[in-house]
């Protein structure tokens, strides 16, 4: 069967679904509970109040989604790539949201930005994240620069770390493990292992949490012809401390530590090599809260330190720290007007040093004093929640940066809703500027750095609409459209010179996103989600025109859980360097389709569960980047207990 025919035969199954599940009687009700998203807003809104479509991963889907990285699990979201979550363990991830960069996507752990000031994109690297130290995911696209400064200009990942029990003390711990091969290995050695265990609890006003975890996993070369394999082994620590002095007033305190080692080969020329890559990671905050009538003020602040070694034929070491504080009043007017006052710092430095041509020793390339700037932004945001159906989300940010002077950014969101028998109709828009000024990097590396550099300029349109049926489906579609202006490129200047440069044509990419959820029967549940983008030729590497995924659940009974996922990427282009005649050449890489399995069963009273996880199952042979490794059928087995 064609791959492009099995998507929309799935797509066409789920609406059919949906007509299945509209016509059935109520004779078995389904407990839907108002969902609730907070990250387009800074406020615990009802998703139908919301006029952004924004996909929460719960806690409850994370514990189906178990063996999965952060990476994989948020590249089954609409309108996102995750380019690298197929490959070995280590490869280096690179973002594709709506037809985006690595640069304009922020991460924020606990609500606060988190980023690498030494990257080249000044993003964060999710493999240094644990999922099993994960509560939720709240994905917000398109530009909320007002809300969270610059880089926030395809999306916005929300990534909430578990909070302490209420019980006086608890335990978990699970360990999987698995084996890690492409399509043409079939040894299914154990190769693959992931542990994690947690203690946390609360003792009257005093709460506490501690959570390790490991992953080693080896037997997958980092190239495609390699001989040798390529080992990952990481290692994540975090802690949380909190007390309650009083109804109003709350103190929390975190630290993590986050390691990893990947080893990888010769990108050049597609050889095996004992190349490695070593990233540290320590990050300490604080986040007091006074609650007081109708509002509250918090403080997040955190210090982020970063160190990174390439052992390589380019040895290098990166050192980075950054400090971030975000200071906001929020306030609720008899539940109808929202409003968010605050301000938010930060500072980034880094540092780097190379061997130079002809030397042995490490010399320093890129000195703290030159790179480094720092960002005051005060901004303000507001919510209107009618009683006629009316939401308007609107919000401004005045952007300071010592390098690039000031810099206004702005957002409306308005969108009605329409209550109705069989739930809500919902239409929405938005208009929003983002701002994404240059990196670190690529304004101070010696032999690329361009000081000359300006910031980018995004302008991102959304026309869309959702209908909800209670208890039974939400469909979403959403159509989006982003202006890029000053895109900063990688520029052949010609003699074998290379530098970062502002391009002075605009760009647009644009698309559409359709999103269902269908409850049929008591048991089954489908996720569908299809997005197509259409990027201009400058913007198009790696970006399939046409993705889809689809996921059906069924609750055999209230211990035992099956789960069967479908993805299906489209053509992408991809652009190689030909050492013989030193240019780029382009390359198409064909479509593919992946089929994954998951059954869980819970036993002693939900004390222990365990789990088994089937990915590829067809063992498709595919591309997912030039030259380098993909994953074939893996399997992995595991159990996680609780005290």
């Amino acid at each position: 069967m064609n791959n492009k025919t099995l998507v929309f035969g799935l797509l066409a199954f789920g609406m059919s679904v949906t007509g299945f599940a509209q016509q059935q009687t109520d004779s078995t009700k389904v407990e839907q509970l108002d969902e609730v998203v907070i990250t387009d807003s800074k406020f615990n809104l009802k998703r139908e109040n919301s006029g952004k479509v924004i996909t929460k991963i719960t806690q409850k889907e994370l514990q189906h989604l178990q063996g999965k990285s952060v990476a994989e699990i948020i590249n089954i979201t609409a309108g996102i790539e995750i380019n690298g979550t197929k490959s070995n363990a280590g490869q280096n991830l690179a973002y594709y949201i709506r037809g985006g960069r690595n640069r304009q996507v922020l991460v924020l752990i606990d609500g606060i930005a988190i980023t690498d000031a030494s990257q080249i994109a000044n993003d964060y690297d999710l493999r240094l994240l644990n999922t099993d130290q994960v509560e939720s995911i709240e994905i917000l696209k398109g530009a909320s620069s007002t809300l969270y400064g610059s880089g926030a200009a395809t999306a916005v990942i929300n990534i909430k770390l578990k909070k302490a029990s209420n019980d006086n003390i608890a335990a978990s711990f699970t360990t999987i493990m698995g084996s890690n091969q492409s399509t043409t290995d079939t040894n299914y050695a154990v190769e693959d292992f992931k542990n994690n265990i947690s203690v946390n609890g609360t003792l009257n006003k005093f709460n506490y949490l501690a959570s390790f975890g490991n992953q080693y996993t080896d037997g997958l070369s980092s190239i495609s012809n390699g001989t040798e394999s390529d080992a990952y082994n990481s290692i994540n620590g975090n802690f949380k401390l909190g007390y309650q002095f009083s109804d109003g007033f709350q103190m929390n305190a975190y630290g993590s530590f986050d390691k990893f080692k990947a080893d990888f080969d010769d990108a050049f020329a597609l050889d095996d090599a004992d190349n490695q890559s070593i990233t540290n990671q320590y990050r300490i905050g604080i986040a007091p809260e006074l609650s007081y009538k109708s509002g509250s003020v918090t403080f997040n602040a955190a210090y982020n330190h970063i160190e990174r070694d390439i052992f390589s034929s380019y040895p290098a070491q990166f050192n980075a720290e950054s400090f971030i504080g975000d200071l906001f009043n929020r306030y609720n007017f008899n539940d109808q007007f929202y409003t968010v006052l605050g301000v938010n710092a930060q500072e980034n430095v880094m540092e780097s040093f190379s061997i130079p041509f002809g030397s042995t020793d490490f010399e320093q390339s890129i000195y703290p004093s030159d790179a480094k700037f720092t960002i005051i932004d005060p901004y303000a945001n507001v919510v209107y929640v009618s009683n006629f159906g009316l939401n308007v989300n609107a919000g401004m940010r005045l952007n300071n940066h010592s390098e690039y002077g000031s810099h206004l950014v702005y957002s409306l969101n308005p969108s009605f809703k329409k209550t109705v028998d069989f739930g809500y109709v919902k239409g929405l828009a938005s208009y929003s500027t983002a701002y994404i000024t240059p990196s670190l990097y690529q304004l101070f590396e010696p032999s690329y750095g361009n000081k000359e550099l300006q910031p980018e300029e995004n302008t991102t349109i959304e026309i869309g609409a959702e209908i909800h049926l209670k208890n039974k489906a939400t469909l979403s579609v959403v159509y989006f459209r982003r202006n890029e202006k000053s895109f900063i490129d990688f520029i052949d200047l010609g003699g074998f010179v290379y530098q970062y440069n502002n391009i002075d044509e605009q760009f647009v990419a644009s698309g559409i996103e359709f999103v269902g959820n269908y409850k049929f029967l008591k048991s089954f549940n489908l996720n569908v989600n299809t997005t197509y983008t259409k990027v201009e030729e400058e913007l198009n590497l790696r970006i399939p025109k046409l993705k889809a995924n689809a996921r059906l659940d069924y609750n055999v009974c209230d211990a035992t859980f099956l789960s069967l996922s479908y993805q299906f990427n489209d053509d992408r282009r991809e652009s190689i360097y030909n050492s013989n005649t030193f240019t780029n050449e382009d390359v198409t890489l064909k479509s593919y389709s992946l089929l994954d399995f998951y059954i869980s069963h819970s036993i002693i009273k939900q004390k222990l569960k365990l789990f088994a996880n089937v990915t590829n199952l067809l063992n498709e042979e595919y591309v997912e980047l030039f030259g380098y490794s993909t994953k074939g059928r893996n399997i992995n087995f595991g159990m996680t207990i609780r005290l």
